[in-house]
């Protein structure tokens, strides 16, 4: 039967490579590492990119028990950027191009039972010019290292290879699940059994279908399996506000005996992209996200499972958006998985940006689509397949070849490009673009027919917007921030009113390193609506806002309070993002106005901004500032309450973790925000407070230990070692009349 087990603790590292490294290894002439890693951990900014880019070596001992014999035994990596080469007992057993994609090297031929087992990685994460996404200038970093997770896995000789179930569901109604079984046979002889295709609503069976198959020797071949409607009437459907899942498990049997099993997790949907819309269950949706990066400060992709399922629940519960593009390369499976479970659309690409390269280089991104549909053809929560290297030029045979591939590995979902230029050809299944046209003035979003050049609709997406065109940090001063807050308002509002947009997706969702050629000067593209460190800035309660208050009652004014603070002077035009359905304002105390959404100037959104032109005495210079509140009511019922204080100083370290049950087994990690907040609990955005960080028990804290808050606010991330115990970690501030603060933590090991 198979067995999996990770590979992801107890590895040996250097910041180089020799060939004697493949015949003897030294550990003292290593570092010790568990994955994901990182070659080389980056300051926060003003850093030379090219320090991650060099040619290292992974280097790890295996046990191979003796019932391994007669078995076929692989050692599958989830991601090295950029070109591995793997050894095994000093046998080079597999080579991979590509940072983003899967690989699994088979080690079977040369196992040794009687003595040592060694792999080794030779990984070079230099920018190859034969690698996508390299060859040109790229607006993001491409981190060194094993960054994603590796794992030995056992099978018989006979085994299965990949599963592609493919549910089928008609006017609300599951019809069908037609399901293909991958099966890779490495025996002397031609072998017939059954598969067994069985369907479990946690963990109780719904359906099952059995069928036989023969395969000749040393051949891979597939098996059709299909369970009908009849058995399929009590299927939920998976939707974004219920993200019903499944459990598909297959087996395969020879002469009665059960020699391997597969299971994957399967989502009942429709989603079908109509000239008019695009709809999911039948039900007309319009789709509003965000693009993200899978970047982090210190250790950019080298993030475990539990920060990559907790960007997915960030986008989708704080940042309350229905959709998520991967931009622009595949992404962790584990980001994908809490996709599914929680219900939030994805629109995952190959990687690529701008650049298309020669031969070599196509037939890698040929590779690249391959790779990322075979791994991810699961994932209900994924809606197009994105075959189009981000923003590049026309290439008619290459995307005719990228999307004749991805058709034919998935006749279920679409493809799509992303283009920034104008009457590109549409090969696609679904146009995508880029659409920068906001810059400020009367232009919000350019037509569908100015870019398509066709004269008929298609189904069209705007896939970025804003970012470049206005850039903006946390700690940037007020207009800037409402003016950056407005311009996704006002996209987002016109993307809704429009009837030939089925959605848009702003960029970006966080701010992230970058090549020196772009961002600003210290490597980092302020274009997020939230940090790098996953802290929001205003522009993040535009999307926030977007859910019924009976949910999540939000009500942020776009406003630091203070009298100075922008140009001229006063806090007027006040914009308050809000689901409440009016807000009265108190200044010092006495009730000044009752205040509605702007729904003749927004009615795009379900939840527009309040914008409050007028107060009296409020914009007058030199008369006494005030405390400032803001009540917000859902019929006559509060439902939030904000607070200002007209002189507010530097009262209380706050300090919370996002977790406080960590996992001991391998690495997990976990994020702690710090902030300095003033008496009625507001950020203060201008403190460059320092803070000390201390970690004890069995942890460690990524980045430096000695901080200094950005805008007021900071976050840190504690990863695990592989004992189990009890963790404090304590912030000192240097502020004398601050006091500093600890929190418990505490390491457990899984079972099983």
């Amino acid at each position: 039967m198979r067995q999996v087990k990770s590979l992801s603790c107890g590895w040996l590292f250097r910041e180089d490579f020799s060939e004697d490294y493949l015949k003897f290894q030294d550990p003292k002439l290593f570092q010790t590492v568990n994955l994901p890693h990182m070659n080389k951990e980056i300051p926060y900014n003003y850093f030379d990119e090219r320090m991650y880019q060099f040619v290292s070596t992974y280097v790890r001992k295996l046990d191979i028990p003796p019932e391994y014999q007669g078995k076929r035994v692989f050692v599958d990596f989830e991601g090295a950027m950029a070109y591995a080469e793997v050894f095994f007992n000093g046998h080079l057993v597999k080579t991979h191009k590509g940072g983003y994609t899967p690989f699994s090297a088979e080690i079977t031929e040369f196992l040794d039972f009687a003595g040592d087992n060694t792999i080794v990685v030779k990984l070079d994460s230099t920018e190859r010019p034969d690698i996508p996404p390299f060859g040109n200038v790229i607006d993001y970093l491409t981190y060194g290292g094993i960054y994603r997770d590796v794992s030995l896995r056992v099978v018989s000789p006979i085994y299965i290879d990949n599963v592609f179930a493919k549910p089928k569901v008609e006017a609300k109604v599951a019809t069908e699940l037609k399901t293909t079984v991958f099966l890779a046979n490495g025996e002397e002889k031609s072998l017939q059994g059954t598969i067994n295709i069985a369907l479990y609503d946690h963990g109780s069976l719904v359906a099952q279908s059995e069928q036989p198959f023969y395969i000749d020797a040393h051949t891979k071949s597939t098996v059709d399996l299909d369970i009908d409607r009849a058995h399929l009437t009590e299927i939920k459907l998976w939707d974004i506000d219920d993200p019903n899942l499944y459990e598909l498990r297959v087996s395969l049997g020879v002469e009665g005996k059960v020699l391997d099993e597969y299971a994957v997790s399967i989502g009942f949907r429709d989603a079908d992209f109509r000239t008019d819309g695009f709809y999911l269950n039948g039900r007309k949706l319009q789709v509003r996200g965000l693009n993200r990066h899978q970047a982090f400060p210190y250790v950019g992709y080298a993030m475990p499972e539990r920060a990559q399922r907790k960007d997915a629940d960030i986008l989708k519960h704080e940042l309350r958006l229905n959709a998520v593009r991967t931009s622009h390369y595949p992404q962790s499976r584990h980001f994908l998985d809490r996709c599914d479970e929680i219900g939030l659309l994805v629109f995952e690409e190959i990687p690529g940006w701008q650049h298309i390269g020669g031969a070599e280089w196509k037939e890698v991104s040929y590779t690249d689509v391959r790779l990322m549909i075979e791994r991810d053809w699961n994932h209900p929560s994924i809606i197009m397949w994105g075959v189009r290297i981000n923003e590049s030029p026309d290439d008619h045979d290459f995307y005719l070849e990228t999307n004749r591939i991805a058709r034919a590995l998935d006749p279920t979902r679409p493809t799509a490009g992303v283009r920034c230029h104008r009457n590109s050809e549409f090969l696609e299944d679904v146009f995508t673009v880029n659409d920068f046209s906001h810059s400020g003035g009367e232009m919000i979003l350019d037509t569908q027919e100015s870019w398509t050049n066709l004269p008929h609709r298609v189904p069209y997406f705007v896939t970025e917007f804003n970012g470049h065109m206005y850039p903006t940090k946390r700690f940037d001063q007020e207009e800037r921030l409402m003016e950056h807050t407005l311009r996704h308002v006002r996209v987002q509002d016109a993307a809704a009113k429009a009837e030939d947009i089925h959605g848009a997706f702003g960029w970006c969702a966080f701010d992230y390193n970058t090549h020196f050629e772009f961002g600003a000067g210290d490597r980092i593209c302020y274009h997020g609506v939230m940090d790098m460190f996953r802290i929001p800035k205003f522009a993040a309660h535009v999307y926030r806002s977007q859910v019924s208050p009976t949910v999540e009652p939000v009500l942020e004014p776009v406003t630091l309070w203070a009298r100075g603070e922008r140009s001229i002077g006063g806090t007027l035009p006040l914009v308050i993002l809000t689901n409440c359905d009016y807000v009265d304002v108190f200044l010092a105390g006495e009730k000044v106005g009752r205040f509605f959404p702007d729904r003749e100037r927004y009615s795009g959104l379900e939840y527009p901004p309040i914008v409050i032109e007028t107060i009296e005495n409020v914009g007058v210079w030199g008369c006494t500032w005030f405390d400032g509140e803001f009540v917000g009511y859902h019929g006559d019922q509060e439902m939030a309450r904000k607070r200002f204080a007209k002189d507010p100083v530097a009262t209380e370290l706050v300090v919370t973790p996002d977790d406080t049950e960590l996992v001991a087994n391998g690495q997990d990690v976990t994020r702690i925000v710090l902030k300095v907040v003033d008496q009625v609990g507001n950020l203060l955005p201008y403190l460059p407070e320092s803070l000390k960080i201390e970690v004890t028990g069995p942890a460690q804290i990524i980045g430096p230990e000695q901080v200094t808050l950005i805008g007021g606010c900071l976050a840190t991330w504690i990863k695990t070692t592989q004992e189990p115990g009890q963790i404090r970690v304590s912030v000192t501030p240097s502020t004398l009349s601050l006091v500093g603060k600890s929190v418990d933590l505490v390491s457990k090991r899984e079972e099983g």
